[in-house]
């Protein structure tokens, strides 16, 4: 069923767990990862981001990204991530998305409130909910969310003061925060300023996201997760994992699209599920304030995604 990011990062960060985005540009990521929740009882977040309109456009994805979403017998939430545009996120949200990230994390500061606080009162007057950016997460090389590599990552770590401001005055449902990931795959082992993520969870209110998740230990996913991390963003290791796979079924010229898309599909599921089984999300599908309580809300919003 179609859910918004509050219907299961409120939970995450109570119980201190995480859900994975994981973005899906094409058919078979989609299938991939809905595989995988159901499989697991595990909510999860799916969408795509700006930058990857190239592979797949907007409009298109939204064309099955919604119905699998709507038709899953657990919560998912579409999200536009790193949306980059006012129109896009608009475009977005009119489309059906339940989420969006409008990234102003470039701008000053003050800009980057006044563009956030807008939006965030566009988002909610379509019931969806809206993640901001405080601090920059850079890119490494080859990365598909653009090119802002950062000589010195930790200039733009967030600070935790100015994430109490920024939230207080945008109204975001959730806070992307810098401390020291980046897009795309690395080069050299992250460093994880964990005492900055443990302060930035006891000032806000708001779950906290990590972006640039792909190629970080287990341990460093576990820890982030115990110091407040509630939403984790995964791309590059579902994408890398259905290649390897059509490499491995494409063993002759014979073969054509049809015999390779089992074996993406299948990748990205057991992909998927391993980091879920890695965040903690497995069987949190229908945990809310009770279990009774949580079952009937996703029954209802079910319903009413099948009526519409």
């Amino acid at each position: 069923m179609l859910v918004n990011l509050n219907d299961v990062l409120l939970d995450a960060k109570r119980r201190k767990y995480g859900v994975g985005l994981f973005n899906a540009v094409n058919l078979e990521l989609a299938r991939g990862i809905i595989q995988a929740a159901e499989q697991t009882g595990s909510p999860v977040i799916m969408g795509t981001a700006e930058v990857l309109f190239p592979y797949g456009p907007l409009e298109e994805v939204s064309y099955y990204l919604l119905p699998m979403a709507k038709k899953a017998n657990v919560p998912v939430v579409i999200h536009l991530d790193h949306g980059l545009k006012k129109e896009t996120c608009i475009k977005a949200l009119e489309l059906g998305f339940s989420s969006i990230m409008y990234d102003c994390s470039t701008d000053p500061y003050e800009i980057n409130v006044k563009k956030v606080k807008e939006m965030a009162d566009i988002a909610h007057s379509y019931g969806a909910t809206i993640e901001g950016e405080l601090g920059h997460v850079g890119d490494n090389e080859g990365s598909a969310e653009g090119n802002s590599k950062l000589e010195d990552p930790s200039r733009f770590y967030t600070d935790p003061k100015q994430a109490k401001d920024f939230v207080e005055k945008t109204g975001v449902d959730a806070l992307a925060i810098a401390v020291g990931t980046a897009h795309g795959a690395y080069k050299l082992p992250p460093k994880l300023d964990f005492e900055r993520i443990r302060t930035i969870a006891r000032t806000v209110d708001v779950p906290l996201v990590l972006h640039g998740g792909s190629g970080l230990t287990d341990q460093d996913f576990q820890k982030a997760i115990e110091c407040g991390i509630s939403k984790i963003n995964i791309f590059t290791d579902i994408n890398v994992a259905a290649v390897e796979a059509e490499f491995r079924a494409f063993d002759s010229m014979n073969k054509g699209i049809i015999d390779l898309i089992p074996a993406a599909v299948e990748a990205i599921k057991n992909s998927v599920i391993q980091k879920m089984k890695l965040f903690g999300s497995v069987g949190k599908a229908y945990v809310g304030e009770s279990d009774i309580e949580s079952i009937v809300k996703l029954v209802v919003q079910k319903v009413l995604g099948i009526l519409q």
